[in-house]
């Protein structure tokens, strides 16, 4: 495997190139949405394993514990010398900062991808670059899957199913199999694994039961303020919602406080029926509580499984293509206080 050192030595031409291209359009850096970053005064080791991670921002409390996560385990003790950079929330970001860490040289890609989408140019520069990337957390969509060494994360379209066939077992255990069911969606990011995954098999499921009624879906962004405002409209525009599918639980605290201040009743107390993903603590309180009936996982910490990764490569061994981290729901029937004592997020 190429080191830092030489590396650099392989790529002097093109950062030749790309610097004179850099004083054409060096204006404007803070202004185009792209997040500046203090660059570490120190530097890389030769023997440092060098990895440039670009994360999709700081949007949820999930998004915060994946990104500590990989500050605890991508550490300089261990021999790691981190790059990171945030794209918050913008691909255009994204793209820049892969083309940064192809200009250092660096040693392996992490790309969490804010969309699947319109990763295919950087990627091929990349590859031509000798550098591997690996997906995390969400998935890319690209016409040549060599582009990339393996994807990183959770099985999004299983939690959605899960989501699912919670509802299913649910309704059949109060009475309701066959009663109209009226449904509306929170959904994540457009076009980001997270949102397709989710949505796509809660669909699967929903088909089965044609007394299932989606009254609309719309987008909360992962955000807690897009979904109150999206959860405000739904409340307004139907007078008969039966159950809230949340993508994330930032969305789910904000639809929840659109609930509330409407005077509507929520869960177990006879109200309205709210499943989100993630687990995070705060949330797992609010299942405590029956305000949400159940929490579908999306385990933040897959920096474990990354490195497990990155080690296999350095030795030279084959990697699966697809690797997931392991994960569970949590309902309103649980022991959460005691599931809590020993929850790391």
């Amino acid at each position: 495997m190429l080191t830092w050192v030489r590396k650099n030595l392989f790529l002097s031409a093109f950062l030749f190139s790309f610097l004179l291209l850099l004083a054409g359009c060096a204006h404007g850096t803070e202004s185009d949405g792209a997040l500046p970053q203090e660059e570490s005064e120190s530097q890389p080791d030769e023997d440092d394993i060098v990895i440039g991670i670009s994360q999709v921002g700081s949007e949820s409390d999930w998004r915060m514990m994946n990104t500590k996560a990989y500050m605890d385990t991508f550490t300089e003790e261990k021999g790691y010398y981190l790059i990171f950079e945030d794209g918050q929330q913008k691909q255009e970001n994204q793209v820049k900062a892969l083309r940064k860490f192809i200009l250092k040289g660096v040693d392996y890609i992490v790309l969490a991808p804010i969309v699947e989408t319109g990763w295919d140019a950087v990627l091929k520069e990349a590859q031509d670059a000798g550098i591997p990337v690996i997906i995390v957390d969400r998935d890319v969509s690209v016409e040549d899957e060599s582009l990339y060494i393996c994807r990183v994360g959770s099985d999004l379209m299983q939690e959605g199913r899960n989501a699912g066939e919670w509802l299913a077992d649910y309704l059949e255990s109060r009475g309701r199999r066959n009663e109209k069911i009226n449904i509306v969606t929170l959904q994540g990011t457009p076009g980001s694994t997270a949102q397709i995954g989710r949505t796509s098999g809660f669909a699967e499921v929903m088909k089965k039961h044609a007394n299932w009624n989606m009254l609309e879906y719309q987008s909360g962004d992962f955000t807690q303020a897009k979904a109150y405002e999206v959860m405000e409209y739904f409340l307004e525009t139907y007078d008969d919602i039966d159950v809230v599918i949340c993508e994330n639980d930032n969305m789910a605290f904000g639809a929840i406080e659109a609930i509330k201040e409407a005077g509507l009743k929520l869960g177990k107390n006879g109200g309205i029926i709210m499943l989100s993903f993630d687990a995070v603590r705060d949330a797992l309180l609010l299942v405590q509580k029956g305000e949400i009936m159940a929490d579908f996982e999306c385990n933040p910490i897959i920096a474990p499984l990354i490195e497990e990764t990155i080690q296999k490569l350095e030795r030279g061994e084959a990697v699966e293509k697809v690797q997931y981290v392991d994960e569970t729901y949590f309902d309103y029937k649980m022991d959460i206080g005691t599931l809590l004592l020993d929850r790391e997020y």
